[in-house]
């Protein structure tokens, strides 16, 4: 049973509050105000309802309280019974919207990415370019109470017994589980929770999308040794070393091979790949109808992880071509170089974006694409990448507010957003991806 949260003098935690729901808000929850006027963040509702909300983090001095819905009064015409039996107050936190028919979680997704480009870069969707809907990706259209089982990679928390689950909502206990709805086939096929993993702090899981390639990667508590452990399928095996962080071989390949774009792609730990076994594709796709590379063009790829964009664009601006990549982290840039060493054209750089990209001497190319972490780009950045002088810009973003903050400082610099796509690339979750594809506010409307 998941224990009570502590509390602390002051502590409003389990206090209950009878609320009428209002507008979704940024990171899977709902606004509510008490007959008092303080703000509850409120999960597990949907905007319009009433509830019975109780609080779980905060007390008599803050902004605002956090708080799950214990009893819905109202229901909402979208609420759906979760298919999946660990979700609700206080039990896992992977999921946002299991209560959610499927179209309504992407409206409310559209909703948070319209909210945060107003609040943020003074746009509206139609400025933006953007119709206001989010697509769900090929095959997860699905009938209410079924769930696409999406993610290819699940970071599985071990409890003090031994038992594999996921982390409960803004905690670290454990929820124990028996199966993840939304984790992909090759993933649950593995059998992760039904095995011991006594002394173990996480075991990660990961099933490569046209390859076949399995691995497992362990991270043991301190002084524990790894187990003997027999899985239902093939896999490499990885161990994280619990004095430095580093990634050590223990089985198999050091890599799985994701397959995206015609090619094959060699991903290390540590190097990025999207989770959805779709997501590379339909991205790869988006961004290039936005770009519309030429023969010949120049053209950069930020935050170019194992080189996916990167490849992307060699391919279509040809010998006479060339793309540059900046990627931070050493394993990726690895990887990225291996992926693309067929490419003469391609160049691979490691650092800072920020900082490798003025030590090139660069000063114009015909197109940029950035894929920055959830913080996004930042203002310094952007104002560089305005100067010089790109016939197009694409922005793939994972976090709508960073996306709507970075578009506000591209819009100082003197480009304006052309088209913006959404793709619900983490159903059940509160989690989108979008597009943007940039132009000087010179090219004519």
């Amino acid at each position: 049973m998941p224990q009570e949260p502590q509390t602390s003098p002051g502590s409003l935690v389990g206090e209950e509050y009878e609320v009428e729901v209002g507008p979704v808000a940024h990171g899977g929850h709902c606004v509510a105000r008490t007959e008092a006027g303080r703000v509850l963040f409120v999960r597990h509702t949907l905007p319009g309802e009433r509830v019975v909300a109780r609080v779980t983090h905060g007390d008599e001095t803050s902004r605002f309280l956090r708080a799950d819905a214990v009893e819905i009064l109202d229901a909402a015409k979208d609420r759906v019974p979760a298919p999946c039996p660990y979700a609700g107050p206080g039990r896992c936190g992977g999921c946002d919207w299991q209560h959610a028919k499927p179209g309504a979680q992407r409206r409310l997704k559209g909703e948070v990415i319209a909210e945060q480009l107003q609040h943020l870069a003074g746009l509206t969707p139609e400025q933006a370019g953007w119709d206001g809907t989010v697509a769900p990706a090929p095959g997860d259209k699905l009938p209410a109470g079924e769930v696409p089982a999406w993610r290819t990679r699940v970071q599985y928390a071990v409890d003090a017994d031994g038992h594999a689950g996921l982390r409960r909502h803004r905690s670290h206990e454990v929820e124990p589980v028996e199966h993840c709805m939304i984790a992909a086939e090759g993933v649950s096929e593995l059998g992760i929770e039904r095995r011991d993993w006594s002394g173990m702090e996480s075991v990660e899981a990961i099933a490569a999308s046209g390859s076949g390639d399995r691995q497992v990667v362990l991270t043991p508590r301190p002084g524990a040794r790894l187990p003997l452990v027999e899985l239902d399928r093939p896999v490499s095996v990885l161990r994280v070393d619990e004095r430095d962080g580093g990634v050590h071989r223990v089985h198999g390949r050091a890599f799985v091979r994701e397959r995206a774009d015609d090619h094959t792609w060699r991903v290390g730990n540590g190097g990025f790949w999207q989770v959805h076994p779709k997501a590379a594709d339909t991205l790869v796709e988006a961004v290039m109808q936005g770009l519309l590379p030429r023969k010949g063009d120049t053209a950069l790829d930020l935050y170019c992880g194992v080189g996916l964009f990167a490849g992307a664009l060699a391919d279509r601006v040809g010998d006479k071509g060339a793309v540059l990549g900046i990627e931070v982290t050493k394993r990726a840039v690895e990887d990225a170089r291996h992926n693309l060493k067929d490419f003469d054209r391609v160049r691979i750089e490691q650092g800072k974006v920020e900082q490798v990209l003025p030590r090139t001497g660069i000063t114009e190319t015909d197109l940029i694409v950035l894929d920055p972490p959830r913080a996004g780009a930042g203002k310094q950045t952007v104002a560089r990448l305005c100067t010089l002088g790109a016939r197009r810009i694409a922005y793939v973003a994972c976090d709508p507010a960073a996306l709507a903050r970075d578009l506000g400082y591209f819009r100082e610099g003197g480009y304006r957003v052309r088209v913006m796509r959404a793709f619900d690339l983490f159903p059940m979750t509160s989690h989108v991806e979008c597009v943007a594809i940039l132009e000087p506010v010179t090219k004519g409307f």
